[in-house]
């Protein structure tokens, strides 16, 4: 049970953190024009008040913070509570946050590392589904051949190469893939 949220100011305009005891269950990138951050965390967590967050969501808020800066961050320790979230989902989660900032995979070299490349369609979808964007880093994970591939949060993939930008991905064309191929 989701037990509060806090938004915070980025470089990328306001984000929010939504937490239970076991560690964040979302995290909500800026919303586009029109776009009412509060309002979509009242909907999903109806029992949750926003709130100063405990020490360990205070922490995720200060690093990706700093990543949205354009700091090297890893978010790797920061705690997910994963209840509900489909264990194909988490496998690809996991090799996604390997992930180091500026660097990227393909949909395929995630399904490679899960043993079968015909999965880089359900890559896609897992990644499409992930409650956590930028702690799983999605955004570093691109389509066949570099291409920037979609991007569910708001913004969709304008936000997505805004992110690699700040993180120091050179050009969509160009970018340093992290271990691929």
């Amino acid at each position: 049970m989701t037990e509060g949220y806090h938004s915070f100011e980025t470089a990328l305009g306001v984000c929010a953190l939504a937490w239970s005891d076991k560690g964040l269950t979302a995290v909500f990138l800026p919303q586009v024009e029109g776009g009412d951050l509060q309002s979509k965390l009242a909907r999903r967590y109806p029992d949750a008040v926003e709130q100063e967050p405990p020490p360990a969501v205070a922490g995720a808020v200060s690093e990706i913070k700093a990543l949205l800066a354009g700091e090297k961050r890893d978010l790797r320790e920061v705690m997910l509570d994963d209840a509900g979230v489909p264990e194909f989902n988490l496998k690809v989660y996991a090799i996604a946050r390997t992930i180091p900032p500026g660097q990227t995979l393909t949909y395929g070299d995630i399904a490679r590392r899960l043993g079968e490349v015909s999965l880089s369609r359900a890559v896609g979808q897992a990644l499409g589904a992930n409650p956590w964007p930028i702690v799983v880093p999605c955004h570093r994970v691109l389509a066949s051949g570099g291409k920037k591939g979609g991007f569910s949060a708001p913004g969709g993939a304008d936000t997505k190469l805004r992110m690699l930008e700040i993180e120091g991905a050179l050009a969509p064309e160009t970018l340093p893939l992290f271990g691929g191929r």
